[in-house]
């Protein structure tokens, strides 16, 4: 018992240093999103105030397709974050993903923090998260801790090796996803963490029975800079470019198969960025660094004036493009250039 409540309290101190880490340091990177042109349409023909960006996403309604994606909870703090970040989501009606679980499926005393999300989001989207080596009854106490819609696995080896105590062992994952996807009825989401998914893993993950990808490319919070930052016998400079850019990791996961949903996240932070994802093929887009930096400097009108900039220009580009809704931004043409260009192509 005490040395599962001091993994529990290592994990919880872990956490807090994660969301201190990013505060201190830039950890963004390039998603390689300016290397895609969408073209200007100068007879748009339709009218501002009849755009429609309400879309329908794993049964429900939201107004728009953007998700604040997961970033934390187990840590007493964590509680004010998610109870705010929660809050924007309800405002905003858009899904809501809570950090990995782990600890609180561990120890019942790191619930609140994720429990809190529910509360205060009601019937609206709420997504738990637990890593990819857990086992199907920890994954089912995950999603009842929360009444969760669906299930973000989440991968991290590039994360787990830089950490010094991290994991070393990643056989058998694809196995234990594909159970579970078998066992759990409601959708699972494999995500990445920051590094990219590949068309080859599509390809495997497909051949699981997954259909919800979160390709987590690189371009957003960077945790191998983090956790070189932590690690007191290693240092990784030399890895700090490693990763799928997510606009290269994007078009790869959508060029493997239509039946793949794809959330695209990575660096998502304006909504030039976001509009041009939606025209790749993205389901949906995935928030988290950039409206965690806004709300824990600017607090939550400085979050909530965030969202409102995105959202609102978004909707400029969609005049810009001609297109009243959602579905219709599926139909822009858009080029790829540069060596994002060159990579796609390889």
């Amino acid at each position: 018992m005490e040395d599962k409540k001091s993994r529990g309290q290592e994990r919880s101190l872990r956490k807090e240093q994660h969301v201190k880490h990013f505060l201190e340091r830039d950890f963004e990177g390039d998603n390689f999103f300016k290397y895609i042109y969408l073209e200007h349409n100068s007879l748009p023909e339709i009218d501002f105030n009849e755009i429609n960006t309400k879309y329908r996403f794993i049964g429900k309604t939201v107004d728009f397709p953007i998700m604040i994606n997961a970033m934390t909870g187990g840590f007493k703090g964590a509680i004010d974050i998610n109870s705010s970040l929660a809050t924007l989501a309800k405002e905003f009606n858009i899904p809501m993903a809570v950090g990995s679980q782990a600890i609180a499926v561990n120890d019942k005393e790191y619930e609140p923090s994720f429990k809190v999300v529910r509360e205060i989001l009601k019937d609206g989207i709420v997504i738990s998260n637990i890593n990819a080596f857990a086992g199907v009854e920890d994954v089912r106490r995950a999603m009842d801790m929360i009444q969760a819609d669906a299930v973000q696995i989440h991968l991290n080896p590039a994360q787990e090796i830089t950490m010094s105590e991290g994991d070393r062992n990643f056989k058998g994952i694809l196995n234990n996803i594909e159970n579970i996807v078998k066992k759990i009825d409601k959708p699972i989401i494999v995500k990445e963490i920051g590094f990219g998914i590949s068309k080859d893993v599509t390809r495997r993950l497909l051949n699981a029975g997954v259909k919800y990808i979160d390709i987590g490319g690189s371009g957003g919070t960077n945790f191998i800079k983090i956790e070189s930052a932590r690690n007191e016998e290693f240092e990784f400079s030399e890895l700090f470019e490693w990763g799928i850019p997510t606009a290269l990791s994007l078009l790869e996961c959508k060029s493997v198969s239509n039946d793949i949903n794809i959330i695209c996240s990575g660096g998502m932070r304006q909504a030039e960025e976001i509009v041009k994802a939606l025209c790749v093929g993205a389901e949906i887009i995935g928030i988290s660094g950039g409206i965690l930096r806004e709300l824990l400097d600017g607090g939550y009108d400085g979050a909530k004036k965030y969202l409102e900039n995105i959202i609102f220009k978004a909707k400029v580009i969609m005049l810009l493009l001609g297109k009243k809704n959602i579905n219709e931004l599926r139909t822009v043409p858009y080029r790829i250039k540069g060596e994002l260009k060159e990579l796609f192509n390889c």
